[in-house]
């Protein structure tokens, strides 16, 4: 829990430093896309939007590794005591992979709405990329924690059918509760890209 709360402080510190820099830029007023495509004078806009995307398939694509590897740990562990539930095991294993699946839906949801628009991405501005910016936050948090934390949830259940208790069910169930939290910041990542 403590590298999750100095991985936050070092996003609000990079998010801070880079909403000083919007407070010092006015671009606010609609971008001659003719002028932009000759010159980049987005160039905070684009920085912004480049560290959403990362953050947003990286600590989401982070979260769904950490998972796995808890589920896929406690798989090796319980094969050794039953190797008849390898089925289970695999499933319950693979669930935290889905929170890197959102992070890069929502990247794919945003490109898609950035390249669409207007002269692309030469005519974004100032304000979308800081939307971009607060979605890969909110994604990429969601998805770090989400998955981490579905992993453990799993890697309990993985142990418990083990030792012979009958949870798979109780297990997947319990499982997608910390995934919705990753569900909520993939559906408000679309709901931003319909605004921008």
């Amino acid at each position: 829990m403590r590298k999750v709360a100095q991985v936050v402080l070092i996003l609000v510190m990079v998010t801070g430093l880079t909403s000083a820099g919007l407070a010092f830029e006015n671009d606010v007023e609609p971008v001659d896309v003719q002028q932009t495509a000759k010159s980049p004078d987005n160039t905070l806009a684009l920085v912004l939007a480049y560290i959403g995307f990362g953050l947003m398939v990286g600590l989401a694509g982070s979260g769904s590794a950490i998972g796995v590897v808890a589920g896929g740990s406690a798989t090796v562990g319980a094969l050794k005591k039953k190797e008849e539930g390898f089925g289970s095991y695999m499933l319950l294993s693979a669930l935290p992979g889905t929170q890197g699946l959102y992070g890069f839906g929502g990247f794919f949801i945003l490109n898609l709405v950035i390249s669409g628009q207007d002269g692309g991405w030469m005519a974004l501005n100032s304000m979308q990329g800081a939307a971009i910016l607060g979605a890969g936050l909110m994604l990429g948090i969601a998805g770090l924690v989400s998955g981490k934390m579905q992993g453990q949830v799993c890697a309990n259940g993985i142990a418990g059918i083990a030792d012979g208790y009958d949870v798979f069910g109780k297990t997947l169930i319990l499982a997608v509760f910390p995934e919705l939290y990753a569900i909520v910041a993939f559906a408000a990542t679309f709901l931003i890209s319909q605004g921008l």
